[in-house]
């Protein structure tokens, strides 16, 4: 918000004269200020994979002219919450057009870990359906009136962080992926030939979610099929190293690291101006 200034004018002219001229300096930044504030405009959106209704939301600036690249968001097991929004709230900011999309159906969010629990399974299990929901969301994404096409890439984290690996393996014609804390493991590695971008995967070294098997196995899909992939891993960190809130939980094995959560969404934003041309 705008800082509100309170000046007082004295009787002397030389006092006068210097209070007016601070207050005429200071509106182009309150101004611009109340530009920046105003600009980013969000939504939610409803759109349909095949007869399921989704419900996804939409954050860019609309005070930028002109077609730029788009950011498909996934969420995390609990659905699209507000850590979503607040990542597409920064992405908008940034620039980009931040569509975060919509895994688990219009009015279907957990009620609790049990029930995320299952539903994230559900479609994990079912990769077929998993790769439906996430195109559906790209696709949507794709079609913004401010999207450029052919600049997009897709971002998630933990089970989102799986799915935009999965959607890339689908063959969806991205620029890039990155994987905030997501797990790598894969029913059919054959497929990770049909992956057309690059690929950023950042992990927690001491994540105890992620199985020493199903990261060998997701090196040697990345090698067999060529694909121009990376892997970082951020000391100390363990699962969920983003989320804030995933302290509240205390689950074993989860735990906020600003550090890893800084360093990765730099990489992040490192890896866009290369896939972007930036």
């Amino acid at each position: 918000m705008a800082s509100i200034y309170l000046l007082t004018f004295h009787s002397n002219p030389v006092n006068q004269f210097v209070a007016m001229k601070n207050l005429l300096s200071l509106i182009p930044v309150l101004l611009l200020a109340m530009k920046v504030q105003g600009a980013i405009h969000t939504e939610t959106v409803d759109y349909q994979q095949g007869d399921t209704t989704l419900e996804g939301f939409l954050a860019c600036d609309d005070s930028i002219s002109g077609k730029r690249p788009g950011v498909l968001i996934i969420h995390q097991w609990q659905g699209i919450t507000d850590y979503e929004k607040m990542r597409a709230t920064m992405l908008a900011q940034m620039g980009y057009v931040a569509f975060c999309a919509d895994i688990y159906g219009k009015d279907n969010r957990p009620a609790s870990l049990q029930e995320a629990g299952a539903l994230a399974g559900k479609f994990k299990s079912d990769r077929k359906l998993l790769r439906a929901r996430a195109n559906a969301g790209l696709d949507e994404l794709k079609s913004n009136q401010y999207v450029d096409p052919a600049r997009v890439a897709a971002i998630g984290y933990c089970f989102g962080g799986t799915t935009a690996i999965e959607l890339a393996r689908s063959g969806a014609q991205l620029n890039g992926v990155v994987s905030f804390h997501g797990g790598l493991d894969s029913p059919s590695p054959a497929d990770g030939k049909n992956i057309r971008c690059k690929m950023l995967i950042l992990a927690g070294a001491d994540d105890p979610f992620q199985k020493p098997a199903d990261l060998a196995a997701f090196e040697k899909e990345m090698r067999d099929s060529k694909v121009d992939w990376q892997i970082t891993f951020y000391g100390g960190a363990v699962h969920a190293f983003t989320q804030q809130s995933v302290d509240k939980l205390n689950l074993p094995g989860a735990k906020y690291n600003e550090s890893a959560d800084k360093r990765s969404w730099q990489a992040m934003k490192n890896f866009f101006a290369e896939i972007f041309g930036e």
